[in-house]
C-alpha cells in the first residue's frame, strides 16, 4: 500500500488549483483523476468569464495549462478512479483504486457533479445514437442537421449556441416561459438565426429505432402533446453530486452534496472538499477554483498539526 501526504481525489478546476496549491508548498500530491481529466470543464467549448482571457478560452485549453501548472511544482497525476475509501476510522486514510491502493494523512474531494438524465423513455436506449449530454463531444456529428436542446439555463444556451457551428437549427426546449440563463447568453441566443424556442414545454419521449428521429413534448399549460423530428438531442438540464463513494462515511445534505465547514472540513477531520461536490449554488470554473485553494490551504495547515 502506497503512503501518502495528500491524495486529491478529482482533477477538475477546484482539484487542479487544490494540487496547485499543495505542490507548492512540496507536500508532493497526488491527484487521482477519475476516467476523465478535468472534469466537466473538460467538455466545456467554450468559457468566457474566467479572469485572465479577455479573448475567451476553451474547456479542454484551460485543463490543460492547469495541469500543466501543477505539475510543474510536483503534482503527480493518476488517471485511475476511486473505487473504495475508509474514512471512519480516522488519519491515515485508505483508497483503493481499481489498480492500486493508498494511505494519505489528508484527503481533498474534488469529484465535482454529473449531468441529469430526463428519465423518459428511448433516452438510455438512444445515447450515443442521437442522444448526448455533451454538445462539444458530439456537435461535430451533427453537421447539416437538426437538433434539439432541453434545457433553460447557462449549460443550455452555452451548448445551444455552440451547436449552431454545425447545426441546420437549434430548437431550445424549456419547461418555462423564461430562460433561466444569464443576460448575455439569452441576448447571443436570442440574436442567433439559427436558434428557436419552445416554452411551456417538456420531453415525454425520445423516438427511434436506430437513432434519435424525434421526440414527443407535452406543453404543461395545456397539455396538449405533439411530435417534433429531430436528428440529435442534447440535454443540459442541471447535475447531480457524485458523491455515491462517501455514503455511511461523510455527512451530506437531502440531495447529496458534501457538507463542509467554513474551513471547506467535511464531517471527518482531515477530509477536505471543494468544488461542486459541496456547491450546489455557485457552481462556477473561478468559485471551484477559490474552493479549491481553500481547501489546499487548510490541509496544510492540518498536516502541520499532525506533524506537530
Amino acid at each position: 500500500m502506497q503512503k501518502e501526504d495528500i491524495v486529491i481525489i478529482g482533477s477538475g478546476p477546484a482539484g487542479l488549483t487544490a494540487a496547485l496549491y499543495t505542490a507548492r508548498a512540496n507536500l508532493r500530491p497526488l491527484v487521482i483523476s477519475g476516467n476523465q481529466l478535468g472534469g466537466q470543464i473538460s467538455i466545456t467549448s467554450e468559457v468566457e468569464n474566467y479572469p485572465g482571457f479577455p479573448d475567451g478560452t476553451t474547456g479542454p485549453e484551460l485543463v490543460e495549462l492547469m495541469q500543466k501548472q501543477a505539475e510543474k511544482f510536483g503534482a503527480r497525476i493518476l488517471i485511475d478512479e476511486v473505487a473504495e475509501v475508509e474514512f471512519r476510522n480516522g488519519s491515515p486514510f485508505t483508497l483503493k483504486t481499481y489498480g492500486d491502493s493508498f494511505e494519505a494523512d489528508v484527503v481533498i474531494i474534488t469529484v465535482g457533479a454529473s449531468p441529469k438524465r430526463l428519465e423518459v423513455p428511448g433516452e438510455e436506449a438512444l445515447i450515443g445514437r442521437g442522444v448526448s449530454y455533451c454538445a462539444t463531444c458530439d456537435g461535430f456529428f451533427f453537421r447539416g442537421k437538426d437538433v434539439v436542446v432541453v434545457g433553460g439555463g447557462d449549460s443550455a444556451l452555452e451548448e445551444g449556441i455552440f451547436l449552431t457551428r454545425f447545426a441546420n437549427q437549434v430548437q431550445v426546449i424549456h419547461r418555462r416561459d423564461e430562460l433561466r440563463a444569464g443576460e448575455t447568453l439569452k441576448k447571443r441566443a436570442f440574436t442567433s438565426d439559427k436558434i428557436s424556442f419552445i416554452w411551456d414545454s417538456v420531453v415525454e419521449e425520445i423516438l427511434g429505432e436506430n437513432k434519435v428521429e424525434a421526440v414527443r413534448i407535452r406543453n404543461v399549460k395545456t397539455e396538449g402533446t405533439r411530435e417534433i423530428a429531430t436528428d440529435g438531442v442534447f440535454i443540459f438540464i442541471g447535475h447531480y453530486p457524485n458523491s455515491d463513494l462517501f455514503q455511511g462515511q461523510l455527512e451530506m445534505d437531502e440531495r447529496g452534496y458534501l457538507i463542509t465547514d467554513e474551513h471547506m472540513m467535511t464531517s471527518v477531520p482531515g477530509i477536505f472538499a471543494a468544488g461542486e461536490i459541496q456547491d450546489p449554488v455557485f457552481r462556477q470554473i473561478a468559485t471551484s477554483v477559490g474552493q479549491g485553494c481553500s481547501a489546499a490551504l487548510m490541509a496544510e495547515r492540518w498536516l502541520e498539526r499532525l506533524e506537530g
